[in-house]
């Protein structure tokens, strides 16, 4: 089991920057590919970013450039830094685990074992 809690949303003016931190227990987050999906009122739960347990890196398209996850395994905790945020950004934010290692596996929901209770991002124009 592992139990993962986030940490860091909050309202930001367009043009800021947030760091959202995902604190893992119960196993090492380097015995799966960790997970960031948002979800936004009336839309489907959104991949954003993925860390795979040998380090590489996915990113979603509309984040690209702009974010960036990065894992301390000493404080077992996944961090999606988010800079030059956009009104288009808010959403609830999610943390994920997934021990699901298929080609481009880390894009579904579905793939993920365990996830957090969420956080809220608001980006104000």
């Amino acid at each position: 089991q592992v139990q993962l809690v986030e940490s860091g949303g909050g309202l930001v003016q367009a043009g800021g920057s947030l760091r959202l931190s995902c604190a893992a227990s119960g196993r090492t987050f380097t015995s799966y590919t960790s997970g960031w999906f948002r979800q936004a009122p009336g839309k489907e739960r959104e991949f954003v970013a993925a860390m795979r347990s040998a380090g590489t890196r996915y990113y979603g398209d509309p984040v690209k450039g702009r974010f960036i996850i990065w894992r301390d395994n000493a404080k077992n905790t996944v961090y999606l830094q988010m800079n030059s945020l956009q009104p288009e950004d808010t959403a609830v934010y999610y943390c994920a685990a997934s021990s699901y290692s298929g080609y481009g596996s880390y894009v579904h929901p579905g793939k993920y074992d365990y996830w957090g209770q969420g956080t809220q991002v608001t980006v104000s124009s």
